[in-house]
């Protein structure tokens, strides 16, 4: 039951979208897409599903079929916008309980809010898009392509989430089974100073065999040797 309310946090209720039309809210002209990208994989990513930013959890509404329908309806941008903005600023609390699963009031603010509003605009719901290509490879589009990068810092991968160990710092001197372990049972060896249950448990059944080789290998050859990436395949 839980579970289901909690899917409802980011619901585009029609208040929702009456409010943005009332404000007569435009697409900032001068946000930055870029940052409002690298902000939603740090800040949003764990929580929500976004195509474009190879973000895929599910804690929160998937973002893309949550804007498709008002999209394909002929909702524009500048009001999806406004529905984002709107969002941030004063999301849907569902449980007093669920302090830790909900979203906060204000995660990003100002400018920032405002950037990664317009980014949302622009690719939640578009019909096909994809993530753009990533360095290191097949194994870095993995890597990408699941959204590694919203929490872990990985040079060679040009991520810098902190929300999980960085990358660049552990993996050095594990072998590719220690490695794997750490995707497929998160909670096996958990690195000290991190949550626990922070990390999908279901990778092993969410990633493709073959991808998850290639995601282990890409790993171990490039974790800890900076932006030189190799080729992350056998």
């Amino acid at each position: 039951m839980k579970s289901s309310r909690l899917k409802m946090i980011l619901v585009l209720s029609g208040a929702a979208f009456a409010a943005a039309v009332a404000t007569g809210c435009d697409a900032q002209e001068d946000a930055d897409r870029e940052n409002g990208r690298n902000l939603f994989i740090e800040k949003c990513g764990t929580c929500h599903t976004l195509a474009e930013a190879a973000t895929t959890a599910n804690v929160g509404p998937n973002l893309d079929a949550a804007f498709a329908g008002a999209r394909e309806s002929g909702m524009d941008e500048d009001t999806l916008e406004g529905v984002t903005q709107s969002q941030i600023a004063n999301p849907r609390e569902v449980d007093p309980e669920l302090t830790n699963q909900y979203m906060p009031k204000n995660l990003v603010e100002g400018q920032d809010a405002e950037d990664v509003a317009t980014y949302v605009a622009s690719v939640a719901g578009v019909p096909g898009i994809a993530p753009p290509q990533a360095p290191g490879g097949p194994g870095g589009q993995v890597f990408a392509n699941n959204g590694c990068g919203a929490c872990h810092t990985l040079a060679a991968a040009e991520t810098a989430g902190t929300v999980g160990p960085n990358l660049d710092e552990v993996i050095p001197g594990q072998d590719e089974a220690m490695v794997e372990e750490s995707i497929v049972d998160p909670e096996a060896q958990p690195t000290q100073g991190f949550p626990a249950g922070v990390m999908p448990q279901d990778y092993e059944a969410q990633i493709p065999p073959e991808d998850l080789e290639l995601l282990v290998d890409f790993l171990i050859e490039n974790a800890g040797k900076g932006g030189d990436t190799g080729s992350g395949a056998r």
